[in-house]
């Protein structure tokens, strides 16, 4: 089974997003297999996005991850990073199909609402920043 990361971002949080996000990716056939709430602080979201490091709007994109809380949840399945990347839709929610989260509910391209791992590689080390092996469950 393939497991991805997906981070609930902090304006989905604060607009009481969550629990439907969860389901539409519930609803997908995926299955929660980690969950936790947390404050990210500098230095783990600098990490999370360091391939964006060099990029003008970094600074923007860790100042946004860490203003309020994100729920991390590992979700696994069958070609899970490409159902969660299919169910998130396009990175810029002017762009993303109508029936997916940023098509439905994204704001902008900053504030949409979603993270999901793009690859099997970048899903693995992305879920190593956030759980360990023991939070992880297997059912």
């Amino acid at each position: 089974m393939e497991q991805s990361l997906v981070l609930i971002k902090p304006d989905a949080v604060q607009r009481g997003l969550a629990g439907t996000i969860i389901s539409r990716f519930e609803r997908q056939g995926l299955k929660v297999v980690a969950m936790k709430m947390l404050h990210l602080d500098k230095a783990l979201a600098q990490r999370h996005y360091a391939i964006h490091w060099d990029k003008p709007f970094f600074n923007d994109l860790v100042k946004f991850i860490t203003s309020s809380p994100i729920i991390a949840i590992i979700f696994e399945g069958d070609r899970a990073i490409e159902t969660v990347r299919q169910t998130m839709g396009a990175t810029d929610p002017a762009k993303a199909k109508s029936g997916t989260i940023r098509g439905d509910f994204g704001l902008n391209i900053q504030h949409n609402l979603v993270h999901g791992s793009d690859s099997s590689e970048t899903a693995k080390k992305e879920i190593s920043l956030f759980f360990t092996p023991e939070e992880i469950f297997d059912y």
